[in-house]
């Protein structure tokens, strides 16, 4: 694994027994304790995640909102200072380049927070389709990137900020120069769990100090550090799409369902808005649905699906819920057949196993 990357955080795994994995051209930690126990505690405590391999893109300049109205599919032009907006970046056919959270700190100057395993294709994709008065850098080695996450996370995070009520951030907002226990960081509220909770940007040399002594802090409330698998079960049950599984260069943002990022009434055009207008108007040819197995089985990524002796579509992301203690799945389907209650077969080791489509996300947190 000796070509692999590594986080700022890397040292400090092995005493915390983290299994790591390859994790596109990522040494990271898919656990520390056990996937079931990590997903629990960010369900009923919190969660800390190691998020340092994801990509940033500072856009800066005069023409920055011109540019990035070009580039996304959400309408930026929205976006205010101190906020954040998801969106999606496409190619002229429709197919997603990548998902991402834009910030604003300013109209000249934005932080994208991309994908990891796309970081290089995505930096060389803006600066090819450039425009005007605009300075696109990757700088993603400049930032460690923590994330605390489920409904203990406002409470042990605020015991390291002292001079900021965490709960004036608000859903999709963020605060520049916040001091977490002697150390700068923006903190923002987004989230890819369907749990309350924090990102924390700061520098890459502070981001091993946070962590412990996030980990610390939380003690008393059972907070956990958790790894890649977690944050899959977790994204997955709160039907959050995943780059390379419900989105990708041949799957469309109308048919993984991130349709509310897409806003085909800008007056800006953008790559791939004639597409994904065409797409819209003679009716979405595939959807993402939820599916729960009746025969025992878990419907994993890539499985075939069919209706009676029909090939509907595939898995895209399955797995044993750790919450419903269910096996369920997302698949990409055939718009004809994605009525709830349709019963349908998953193609699991050479066998047809009868599942049927139902309501996402599998998991809504209550609201206090």
């Amino acid at each position: 694994m000796t070509n692999l990357k590594r986080t700022p955080l890397y040292p400090l795994y092995k005493e915390l027994g983290a299994k790591t994995i390859d994790f596109g051209g990522w040494d990271l930690p898919v656990q520390f304790s056990s996937i079931k126990e990590e997903h629990e505690a960010v369900r009923t405590k919190a969660g800390l995640f190691d998020v340092s391999h994801m990509g940033e893109v500072s856009i800066k300049g005069k023409d920055s909102l011109a540019f990035l109205q070009k580039m996304m599919t959400n309408d930026v032009s929205k976006l205010k200072s101190g906020g954040a907006q998801y969106t999606a970046m496409c190619y002229e056919n429709g197919g997603v380049v990548d998902d991402l959270l834009i910030y604003k700190f300013s109209d000249e100057d934005y932080l994208l927070v991309v994908n990891a395993a796309n970081t290089v294709k995505d930096v060389k994709w803006l600066i090819d389709h450039s425009l005007g008065d605009v300075e696109i850098l990757d700088v993603s080695n400049h930032y460690g990137l923590l994330a605390i996450q489920g409904p203990k996370a406002e409470s042990i995070l605020q015991k390291l900020v002292k001079e900021t009520d965490l709960k004036e951030i608000k859903l999709f907002k963020f605060k520049e120069h916040v001091d977490v226990n002697g150390s700068h960081a923006l903190i923002s509220r987004t989230g890819y769990t369907g749990e309350d909770g924090f990102e924390i940007y700061c520098n890459s040399s502070e981001a091993a100090k946070i962590w412990s002594e996030l980990l610390t802090a939380g003690v008393e409330e059972g907070l956990l550090p958790c790894g890649l698998g977690a944050r899959d079960t977790l994204r997955f049950e709160a039907n959050l799409a995943l780059y390379g599984q419900e989105l990708s260069e041949q799957i469309t943002p109308l048919e993984a369902g991130i349709g509310f990022a897409v806003k085909l009434n800008k007056d800006e055009d953008f790559i791939g808005k004639t597409a994904l207008q065409n797409q819209k108007e003679t009716g979405v040819p595939r959807a993402i649905v939820g599916i729960e197995m009746i025969d025992r089985g878990i419907p994993r990524h890539g499985y075939k699906v069919f209706l009676e002796d029909e090939e509907i579509g595939f898995v895209t992301s399955g797995t044993q819920s750790p919450t419903m203690k269910k096996n369920i799945g997302l698949a990409l389907i055939n718009s004809k057949y994605k009525e709830i209650g349709n019963e349908i077969t998953v193609e699991i080791r050479g066998k047809r196993l009868k599942a049927v489509v139902i309501p996402t996300p599998f998991y809504k947190r209550a609201k206090i």
